[in-house]
């Protein structure tokens, strides 16, 4: 893979005519579009729909057959988190799931997650998805080559059905599994744990090194009522399973940092509908420990033959030494030979240097950073920080980060933006984050959100003829809003809540805050709309130019109403001719003169008549005055 960039003519490679006689193809070989998505994977399938969503040409290149990535093609059916947060594009695809199976409880058929279900049906959904959109076209079985910078775009060459075509774009989206068009294109990237120094993230590895998380070839079974017969794969050592469940033949037990389940409980931690079992076991199990990100294809796809013939072993000793010899290689589940998944499993990829960085601070206490990030975010997600490195070969002596507790929490927009190359986004596991919290992001609910975001980005850019580093940010968040999106994690205002808009708007302005919360395994953050307004809630410091009068020590709804009036040069509020009315209008209940205003009224009447949500942050989340 390539990259050459030329200066200058960008009028002129605008023109296929031009294009052909400085690549030396014909008229047929050429392909305009204005948004190319490189990768089909989970966030390139959500990037793709979303931009042709937005009324912009665009076109999917996925190497597989699938579209959906980690959802379909690798196998990982069990959904980590958002279970109270089903945001944009994931609370879609979790909806489609629960039209097909039936209602939500058919989706809870194991007890890793709230939703499971067959990664066939996975790649159905996403693709009927696809085929609805007009202005998206996708290519399959396609791999791109070479890519070329000019001044307003992109030419990359694509290899389809045995020829090669040039597509000339406006704007590129990486939504490769691993980061590789961002490499290619030379925006810089880290691989592996920061230092501790690098964030100050105290939880973090004391030196850097290159150690990513553990890969699985995931297997899907399912039961037969004949037992099918046990292939004994090479180099099979079953003592290397023996502490994947409670058994007497573990001789580390009490040196293990996990909880060793009884066997029946592991076999249903990934049981899927229709009798069916996902395989992606953690703990001593077909997790398997390969750095491939800088390898080339072919070393890559050894390194995936080692990861396949680890879960080969692990199907044989289930099969053989646990007694599940009823359970075998799922037919028809796969359109591949051996019945195994099209890609392994990547939980790490490259992470670029974006135009911010999210690190476990942003996350444990985001009012609390120089960097107002939460102001600018566009995916929200919920699940703690989970790291798989148990089949690293000294993963003894690596930090402890299995399910550190966090709040929910917001991914800002910065993430997905590369500091100095335009025209340019990254999606799926490539964004700028630590290494650390990596571990969160890379889950499927906030990586499918980060793909529509990044659809919506690079669609506003092609549309403007712009470029994803000027696109507002407002104007991306609006749009996810108008989608279903949730740009702050509130798990107790719904986006079926009728004011869901307003809080969100009104908690990204930072006027008022929301509480994050880790209870047990969930991690929460609560806007409190029913709340009694408090002074000492409010921010207003960077509002005084709205609100010049002193905030009433008694927030009833008579005396915000009044301190409202006089910050009014409009006379916005005068329209209604007394409370009732503005009650009615609000759908306000418990709406008397004398009562204490709540935080949720507050924030609709902020918002309908101030509207300070459109004040444009920067990208750190400070104003734009």
């Amino acid at each position: 893979m390539q990259i050459k960039i030329y200066p200058g003519f960008a009028f002129l490679l605008l023109l296929p005519s031009f294009v052909c006689s400085f690549l030396s193809c014909s008229d047929s070989d050429i392909y305009e579009t204005e948004v190319l998505v490189l990768g089909g994977g989970t966030a390139g399938t959500a990037a793709a729909i979303s931009s042709a969503r937005m009324g912009i040409k665009t076109l999917l290149v996925s190497e597989e057959v699938w579209l959906g990535g980690m959802l379909s093609s690798a196998g990982v059916s069990a959904v980590d988190g958002n279970t109270k947060l089903p945001s944009g594009f994931w609370g879609e695809f979790r909806d489609s799931l629960i039209t097909h199976y039936g209602n939500p409880e058919a989706l809870k058929t194991g007890w890793v997650s709230n939703h499971l279900f067959e990664p066939s049906v996975g790649a159905s959904i996403f693709l009927n998805m696809a085929k609805k959109e007009p202005q998206l076209k996708f290519w399959t079985l396609s791999r791109w080559k070479n890519i070329s910078k000019h001044p307003d775009g992109w030419i990359v060459s694509i290899h389809k059905n045995y020829k090669t075509i040039r597509v000339i774009a406006k704007e590129i989206i990486d939504a490769t599994e691993l980061g590789d068009v961002a490499k290619a294109v030379g925006i810089p990237y880290h691989i592996g744990m920061d230092s501790k120094s690098r964030f100050g993230e105290d939880i973090g590895s004391e030196l850097k090194n290159d150690i990513v998380q553990d890969l699985t070839y995931v297997m899907i079974l399912e039961e037969f009522e004949e037992a099918p017969v046990p292939v004994k794969p090479n180099d099979y050592d079953p003592s290397l399973f023996y502490c994947a469940t409670e058994n007497k033949k573990c001789d580390k037990a009490d040196q293990m940092k996990r909880v060793l389940w009884p066997k029946e409980k592991m076999i249903q931690y990934g049981k899927l509908p229709n009798k069916k079992y996902m395989i992606n076991w953690p703990i001593n199990g077909n997790d398997f420990y390969a750095n491939v990100l800088e390898m080339n294809s072919e070393e890559r796809k050894k390194a995936y033959e080692k990861a396949k013939l680890k879960s080969k072993q692990f199907l044989y000793y289930l099969q053989t030494e646990l007694g599940f010899s009823n359970l075998g290689i799922a037919k028809n589940e796969f359109p591949t030979t051996d019945g195994f998944p099209l890609i392994p499993y990547h939980r790490e990829s490259r992470r670029i240097q974006g135009l911010t960085t999210l690190t476990i601070q942003h996350l444990s206490k985001p009012y609390e950073q120089s960097e107002a990030l939460y102001k600018t975010g566009i995916a929200v997600g919920d699940y703690p920080v989970d790291h798989h490195h148990d089949a690293h070969p000294n993963a003894e002596d690596l930090p402890e980060l299995y399910f550190y507790p966090i709040p929910s929490f917001s991914v800002p927009i910065g993430c997905m933006i590369p500091k100095d190359l335009d025209h340019f986004t990254v999606t799926e596991k490539s964004i700028s984050v630590s290494n650390i919290v990596n571990g969160t992001t890379r889950l499927q609910p906030v990586v499918l959100q980060l793909g529509q975001a990044a659809g919506i980005t690079a669609a506003l850019a092609a549309r403007d003829n712009s470029t994803p580093q000027k696109v507002s940010i407002r104007a991306v968040q609006t749009e996810l809003l108008n989608q279903g999106g949730y740009i702050l994690p509130y798990r107790d205002v719904p986006k079926t809540d009728p004011n869901f808009k307003a809080y969100q708007k009104i908690g990204a302005t930072g006027i008022l805050r929301g509480e994050g919360k880790n209870v047990g395994w969930e991690n929460q953050s609560w806007f409190y709309p029913e709340k009694e307004l408090s002074p000492e809630e409010l921010y207003l410091d960077d509002w005084k130019h709205l609100f010049p009068n002193e905030f009433p020590n008694a927030p009833t709804v008579k005396n915000i109403l009044e301190w409202f009036q006089k910050s009014d040069p409009q006379n916005k509020l005068k329209s209604f001719s007394d409370l009732a009315s503005l009650q009615k209008h609000f759908g306000f209940s418990q709406f008397h003169p004398d009562s204490p205003i709540t935080r949720g009224q507050f924030s609709v009447i902020l918002n309908a008549f101030w509207d300070p949500f459109s004040r444009n942050v920067d990208h750190h989340g400070h104003w734009i005055d």
